[in-house]
């Protein structure tokens, strides 16, 4: 349960960062004078690098959204199909079972698929084919999940940008400058150190359920091939089919 638990926690951690409020200190002369920014008015100052960053993390949460919901073991493993073609090889009707698999998107159904077009040859020959198409269609889904991992490894990127190009904005602000401040130098600062972190945040936030995401698939990929096989063996190896003859 807690692991089900870990993408919301990280997306909610992204969200109460980026709705937060930060302070800020500046002095002035012989008094000290606390000067408070929220999240926002240091949000304004990182410029078109801090858009990107914003654009990069709501990509992301739609992409961790649509996992979350399409890759559940329910969603990969058809049950309803399941049965229906063990059923139908049970009782010798392959074309069928295999007319029913290709009709259905599921994993499971794909496994059946792919295992059947290979039937001709006997039932090593469908084992391969399971063996074969379950190398495919797991690499499909794991190629899916890598783009959380793009999402997680742009972030700290564009942070490190906006931390250049806020560097650059704080040393053309003192090259106009004879005798520059701190607070001269404050905005160009803000957009370096605010982009650094939102960029460190995306990493933190989509790494975590990259990482999540590709053990999650492993595990329920491993699981419903186990039970495919586990129906074809007792459907169509040739101790089944003896025993259906008797």
């Amino acid at each position: 349960m807690l692991r089900k638990l870990v993408p919301y926690f990280s997306v909610a951690v992204m969200m109460a960062c980026v709705a937060g409020s930060a302070f800020a200190m500046q002095e002035g002369g012989a008094d000290q004078a606390v000067v408070r920014h929220t999240w926002f008015d240091l949000f304004k100052s990182t410029g078109l690098v801090g858009i990107l960053l914003v654009i990069t993390s709501m990509i992301g949460t739609a992409l961790l959204i649509q996992f979350l919901v399409t890759m559940s073991e329910a969603k990969l493993e058809n049950h309803a199909v399941l049965a229906e073609v063990e059923n139908l090889l049970s009782q010798g009707q392959v074309d069928e079972a295999y007319q029913i698999a290709t009709e259905d998107k599921s994993y499971s159904s794909r496994l059946i698929a792919g295992a059947l077009a290979r039937s001709f040859g006997g039932f090593e020959e469908t084992k391969k084919g399971l063996d074969e198409t379950a190398i495919v269609e797991g690499f499909r889904l794991n190629s899916k999940v890598s783009y959380l991992s793009l999402v997680g490894n742009i972030g700290p990127l564009l942070g490190l940008l906006g931390t250049v190009t806020g560097m650059i904005s704080s040393f053309q602000v003192i090259e106009g400058k004879k005798s520059p401040t701190p607070g001269d130098m404050a905005k160009g600062v803000y957009e370096s150190l605010v982009n650094t972190t939102i960029g460190l945040f995306i990493a933190i936030v989509f790494l975590t359920a990259y990482f999540f995401m590709k053990n999650k698939v492993s595990d329920v990929t491993l699981r419903v091939n186990s039970a495919v096989g586990e129906m074809l063996a007792r459907t169509m190896s040739p101790e089944a089919q003896q025993g259906a003859q008797k």
